[in-house]
Order: C-alpha cells, then sequence, then structure tokens
C-alpha cells in the first residue's frame, strides 16, 4: 500500500513538474520578445533598481527587508531618506490600532505645512477622537464637553458646521448614540478614511506619491504585457521590419489608466508626436512649444518663423522644457 502511494506521488509529481517547466518556458519566451534583455547589465541601472526596491519595502513598513537588501547589495541610503517611512508606518500601525495620538503629535508638528496643503488631517483626528469618546456614553459627557472646548476652537471658523454636528449628538448621550440620528458617526469606515488621508498627507510633504513607484510600474507592465505581446507577434507573423525599432519608444499607444498617470505627456503639435529624451519639447522666444524635431524641420538657415504667431526669431534662442 505504502509502494502504491509513494508510485502515485511521483507520478503526479513528475506531472506537475512537466506542466510548471512548459508553462516557465511559454511565459519566458512570451514576455521576453517586448523587454529590453541588456536594461541591467548597466550598473546604474540596477542600482536604481535595487533603492526602488528598498523604498518599497520601507513604505510597506518592511524596513528589515530593506535593510538586508541595503547591506547585501551594498547600496548608500541615508538614513535620512529612510526615518520618515518607518515613522509613517508607526503611525499608521498604530491608526490602525485605534490609536490617533502619535498621529495627533505629528500632525502638530507639522501644522503649518497641513495649513498650507489647506489639509483637514489634524481636525478630523479631533473629530475622531471625539466620536470614539461617543461610545462611552453618558458617563463622558464633561470629558466631551471639555474635549470640543480645547481642540474645536482653533476650527470653528472653518468646520462650523461638523462641529455643530458633532455637538448636536450630546443629547442623545443618554439614551445611546447607536439608536439615534447620529447613528452614522460611529461607522468604522471612519478609521479606514483617517488611516488613508494621513498616507496622502504624509506622502505630500515627503514630495512622493502615495503609491511607490514600484507598484505603478508593476501595474502599468501587466495592464501593457498582453498589448505589447500581440503587436510583437503581429509585427513578426507579417515579417514587418522597422515599425518597432527602439526601446524607448512603443509603435502603438496603450493606456495604462490615469491611476499610472504621473507627468505631464507633451506631444508635438506639429508633428503629431510624443516628446521623448532625444526629441523634447522646445520653447520658442514667442512662447509656443514644439518638439526638437519640428524645430529643425522649420529652421531656414539662421531664421525660424513659428507656426502660430507668426514670429520671426534665432532657433539657437529656443530653450529645453522639462515638465
Amino acid at each position: 500500500m505504502l509502494n502504491q502511494f509513494s508510485s502515485e506521488h511521483r507520478d503526479l509529481h513528475s506531472s506537475v513538474s512537466r506542466v510548471g517547466k512548459s508553462v516557465d518556458k511559454n511565459f519566458i519566451s512570451d514576455y521576453v520578445c517586448v523587454g529590453n534583455e541588456n536594461l541591467f547589465d548597466q550598473e546604474e541601472n540596477a542600482l536604481a533598481l535595487n533603492k526602488v526596491i528598498v523604498e518599497h519595502f520601507l513604505r510597506q513598513g518592511r524596513s528589515d527587508i530593506a535593510e538586508s537588501l541595503i547591506k547585501e547589495g551594498k547600496l548608500d541610503v541615508n538614513k535620512r531618506d529612510k526615518t520618515p517611512y518607518i515613522k509613517m508606518n508607526k503611525i499608521l500601525e498604530a491608526l490602525k490600532n485605534h490609536d490617533l495620538e502619535p498621529a495627533m503629535e505629528w500632525a502638530k508638528e507639522h501644522r503649518t505645512d497641513l495649513l498650507r496643503h489647506n489639509s483637514s488631517l489634524e481636525f478630523k483626528l479631533h473629530r475622531l477622537q471625539f466620536i470614539e469618546l461617543l461610545r462611552g456614553g453618558i458617563d463622558n459627557q464633561m470629558t466631551l464637553i471639555n474635549y470640543s472646548r480645547a481642540h474645536f476652537t482653533t476650527f470653528a471658523s472653518k468646520y462650523a458646521s461638523e462641529i455643530q454636528t458633532l455637538m448636536g449628538s450630546l443629547i442623545y448621550l443618554r439614551s445611546g448614540i447607536s439608536a439615534s440620528p447620529y447613528a452614522y458617526l460611529l461607522d468604522q469606515t471612519n478609521w479606514t478614511e483617517i488611516c488613508n488621508m494621513f498616507t496622502k498627507e504624509a506622502c505630500a510633504l515627503l514630495e512622493v506619491s502615495v503609491e511607490s513607484p514600484l507598484s505603478v510600474t508593476f501595474n502599468a507592465g501587466c495592464i501593457a504585457l498582453p498589448a505589447l505581446i500581440n503587436i510583437k507577434q503581429a509585427i513578426q507573423q507579417r515579417h514587418v521590419t522597422g515599425v518597432w525599432t527602439s526601446r524607448d519608444e512603443l509603435p502603438i499607444e496603450i493606456d495604462v489608466t490615469r491611476k499610472c498617470h504621473y507627468h505631464s505627456i507633451f506631444a508635438c503639435p506639429i508633428l503629431r508626436q510624443q516628446s521623448s529624451d532625444n526629441n523634447p519639447p522646445m520653447r520658442l522666444t514667442c512662447g509656443h512649444v514644439i518638439s526638437r524635431d519640428a524645430l529643425n524641420k522649420l529652421t531656414n538657415g539662421s531664421k525660424l518663423k513659428c507656426p502660430y504667431c507668426p514670429v520671426e526669431q534665432n532657433p539657437s534662442d529656443a530653450r529645453l522644457i522639462v515638465f
């Protein structure tokens, strides 16, 4: 019986192994045709990738993994660059455990910057603390009144309506908030919203995106890969050459959704081409912007006539624009 079981196990393992190798082989042959195999052979690119991975793990609160990668990859990552992410994740962990104190201290410390961004984070934190006190019922009546006097006065002019709603809920302390018109205040989604709001504001002050670059790149790649594979296969089957010769430019436009858009994309109004490193946007002296290729095509000796104004100017006076 044992020998039969072992034989069946070996057969099953062998079958699964063959399927796995087939999947690996087919998958690799599919995607390798649209990738740049030599991209990370350059030390500079490999270093940039490792730093992006380190930042991703720091954002996720996995500083242990990030530190291991920094050590093994011999990366030069300044402690000043790591500390904000570590602090942010400690505050997020506290919020997930329904502890508002660390976030309140952070908001108070960065009050000037938050006000400059027109942020409501600090008020929302105090609002949520007030709501948590509401759960204590009539026993917390004086605590709630004192808390509102201590913390809502600063926000009275800007958030008068919300503060009035919070104070109106005190009428139902004795009978119970959960059975009152203010029951919606106790919704647990408040905690999810405050976590998202804190993450957004913290990232804004760090001048980084909410999503890590690694996640955005991976998601964009997953969206674009099927279309790229189909295009490459069509090109190969029809023996069309010269359609896709550059690794930095795609032969067609691929919609990767708005979530993956993080910068302005300039398309030359003359040649109807998207700008690239080799064909960047150029600002003319009259203020109009065209691509470098269009600039070269419109240049006649040392003169250039703007296709819009039209003002005559020297093409050497055009300046490179970086979005």
